[in-house]
């Protein structure tokens, strides 16, 4: 599993954003986001750096979580 906090996530649009710029770079993988802690976790993708660059392209600042 992949972790990210993402602390500018704040509503539906940016859940939506981010699971979107995740399954661009990783289409199989299953995304969980918890807004109220901020948390995106990824099962099944093997790219860490793929997937944080594709969240900060979407216009968000991800920092992973080990």
């Amino acid at each position: 599993m992949i972790q990210f906090e993402v602390k500018d996530m704040t509503c539906g649009h940016c859940t939506r954003a981010v699971t979107a710029a995740v399954k661009a770079v990783a289409p199989e993988a299953a995304v969980a986001i918890d807004l109220s802690e901020h948390a995106v976790r990824i099962d099944g993708a093997a790219d860490p750096d793929a997937i944080e660059q594709a969240i900060r392209e979407a216009g968000y600042s991800p920092s992973r979580k080990a």
